[in-house]
């Protein structure tokens, strides 16, 4: 009795995990029930932890949403609110404040390039009425018109990517991970192992400090082992 109740439990927290995965990564349950070969049907089942998903298709789901397979054994859940009812929301919100972040930085690169609405729309060809409207943040900036303002303006549409904004953070965090997929697979083996985190903690160390510190250090080392 026990362990039937056990295996219940486990397939009601697993089924939060999978639907709160699915609604962090935005997509709809369609579309992952395609990705797993299975049923919409079957995928709610697993979503309110009637059924229990096999370990491939929880491989299969985790690789699908670039997410450790072990995120599914533990309690940690992605979204804010676990119910997911708010995800378009803070989207179209996140959407609004990026625009406004593009136009206050446009505005800026303008004045900064000392030119005036009157000049920007006749040298690009876009009234002046919707250039304000792009530095106001009430009007989206298609890509091509921000590309034609980056130019003119000295600069590259990377520029006025997100940074410090929750896209920001994951945009960084993937540069990581291409960057650390590019190592050498010794190398990436070595810094995967916990055992050598203190190795790359002091690398951390030692790569933060100046020249003469540096230097120092290595006149100390040699000292010693002279």
């Amino acid at each position: 009795m026990e362990s039937t109740r056990a295996r219940v439990l486990r397939a009601k927290k697993l089924g939060v995990l999978i639907r709160d995965a699915r609604l962090a990564s935005g997509r709809s349950r369609k579309a992952i029930a395609e990705v797993l070969g299975i049923s919409t049907s079957q995928l709610a089942a697993y979503e309110r932890g009637d059924k229990a998903p096999s370990l491939p298709e929880l491989e299969a789901l985790a690789y699908h949403l670039q997410l450790p397979v072990e995120h599914f054994f533990g309690s940690e859940v992605l979204t804010e609110d676990d119910t997911g009812a708010d995800v378009e929301q803070r989207l179209g919100r996140l959407i609004a404040i990026r625009q406004r972040i593009v136009g206050a930085l446009l505005r800026q690169a303008r004045e900064e390039a000392d030119l005036s609405l009157s000049e920007v729309s006749r040298k690009l060809e876009i009234p002046k009425s919707r250039l304000r409207d792009y530095e106001l943040g009430e009007r989206p900036v298609p890509l091509p018109d921000l590309e034609a303002l980056a130019a003119l303006y000295g600069l590259t549409v990377q520029h006025f990517m997100d940074r410090e904004g929750p896209i920001g953070e994951w945009l960084a965090q993937q540069r990581q991970v291409a960057h650390f997929l590019e190592l050498p697979p010794e190398l990436r083996a070595f810094v995967a192992k916990p055992v050598n985190r203190p190795y790359l903690e002091l690398a951390q160390r030692l790569s933060e400090m100046s020249v003469e510190k540096l230097r120092a250090v290595a006149e100390g080392l040699l000292e010693i082992t002279l």
